[in-house]
């Protein structure tokens, strides 16, 4: 299992969002750059970074960024505020390894399918922030506020046959609040489409959570808010998950 540790940009500093929320920002610092030495240092070979300005703002604005941290020798996975294929071309180009595919993944199926047959399943990852609904997860937008009227399962079946190979799932509900993964969500993701690498994000807590996370298949966990806490190091990490 690979461990993808986190950093959220916002304005050019390293910030967290308790559960989306623009208005609820808890700030780590102004050297998104040091902050990806430090994990690279610690064994890390991947980072996960959101623009969370361009989310925000529904245009990228920190491709010399991405540039600067992919510049640094660590692999990198980054979105937030990609609207168009030349936002992910700027990606690519900037030296990022994948480039992340949030809202659009769920409100235009069409077009992210032509960028998964044009730039290929490994550049690409589709992030799903999902709500537990009737106990089914269905992928939300807008910063949250606004659920897909089809569950996720039904809206990964229109991918079947894209070459989506990476996905990163998000249950809202669990978020930055360090109470632990939704597990049952991740298992039944693995369970119904092996043919995709899950990486679980939002509520890793402790290294038992990685344990479980690896025990049941997940091929990734995005972690940002327990390594900022001191919940665990990175090195506690990697050697969990090896």
């Amino acid at each position: 299992m690979i461990l993808y540790p986190a950093i959220d940009v916002l304005d050019g500093r390293v910030v967290r969002l308790k559960q989306g929320d623009f208005n609820a920002v808890t700030d780590y610092g102004d050297d998104p750059v040091r902050v990806a030495e430090g994990y690279l240092a610690a064994g890390a070979s991947w980072l996960h970074m959101v623009d969370l300005s361009g989310a925000r703002d529904g245009a990228r604005r920190q491709h010399d960024l991405v540039k600067a941290v992919s510049d640094v020798g660590i692999k990198v996975q980054t979105g937030g505020g990609v609207r168009s294929e030349a936002d992910v071309e700027a990606i690519l180009e900037a030296g990022a390894s994948r480039a992340v595919i949030g809202s659009l993944a769920v409100t235009d199926v069409q077009t992210v399918i032509g960028w998964l047959a044009r730039f290929g399943g490994d550049q690409l990852a589709l992030a799903f922030d999902v709500r537990i609904m009737d106990g089914a997860p269905y992928p939300t937008t807008h910063g949250w506020a606004e659920a897909d009227d089809r569950p996720l399962g039904e809206l990964l079946s229109d991918y079947r046959r894209a070459g989506l190979r990476h996905a990163l799932v998000t249950d809202v509900g669990r978020d930055g609040l360090l109470e632990g993964p939704n597990l049952d969500l991740y298992r039944d993701l693995v369970v119904a489409r092996p043919d995709v690498a899950w990486q679980a994000s939002g509520g890793v807590a402790s290294l038992n959570d990685l344990r479980a996370l690896k025990s049941l298949g997940a091929s990734g966990a995005i972690i940002g808010k327990a390594l900022f806490e001191g919940r665990f190091t990175v090195g506690d990490a990697l050697a969990e998950v090896a």
